[in-house]
């Protein structure tokens, strides 16, 4: 299986925040942001598998900044490593008013994904990634870490199999 270019499945998506989007301060509800990581992670995951894709894990979501009412927020989506049946997307989420003003960084997070035969419902082989930038050979090369920390704090793998990361659980 060739390997993906990660431009190959960016994703960007825009949302306006509306009122039934907020809590009672006027700011985004964290469960809305959540969905809408969802959704744009999912479609870039669905991009680079060529495949449907179901979510497994979310790292850490930050929220950062508030995000208020009649804000403009952009998604953006990329992957950032494939492993056997799964991949790994990097979201980041900016806000602005309706005019572009106030621009910031609110949040970000991993998202991981499973690709799914569409007959049978059961984990398929996806492409591995092919990372060109700086930037995506980061993102890339801490992606094994990452996964690793999740299969540890999940009890798929013990401390002794989590050779990335076995020296943050163990003393020298």
């Amino acid at each position: 299986m060739d390997a993906k270019k990660v431009s190959e499945s960016l994703t960007t998506m825009t949302q306006m925040v509306m009122p039934n989007d907020t809590n009672p301060l006027g700011n985004l509800m964290g469960g809305n942001l959540m969905r809408w990581m969802d959704i744009v992670a999912g479609i870039c995951a669905g991009k680079h598998c060529a495949a449907h894709v179901v979510t497994v894990s979310v790292d850490n979501v930050s929220f950062d900044k508030p995000i208020h009412n009649g804000d403009v927020i952009t998604l953006h989506a990329c992957v950032t490593r494939a492993f056997n049946t799964s991949v790994e997307i990097f979201v980041e989420v900016f806000a602005a008013d309706i005019l572009g003003k106030n621009p910031r960084k609110c949040n970000d997070a991993f998202l991981t994904f499973v690709a799914l035969d569409e007959a049978k419902r059961k984990p398929i082989k996806v492409a591995p990634v092919l990372p060109l930038t700086g930037e995506e050979e980061n993102r890339y090369d801490a992606a094994m870490r990452r996964r690793e920390l999740r299969l540890l704090l999940s009890g798929r793998i013990e401390v002794e199999d989590a050779k990335n990361i076995q020296a943050l659980f163990t003393k020298k």
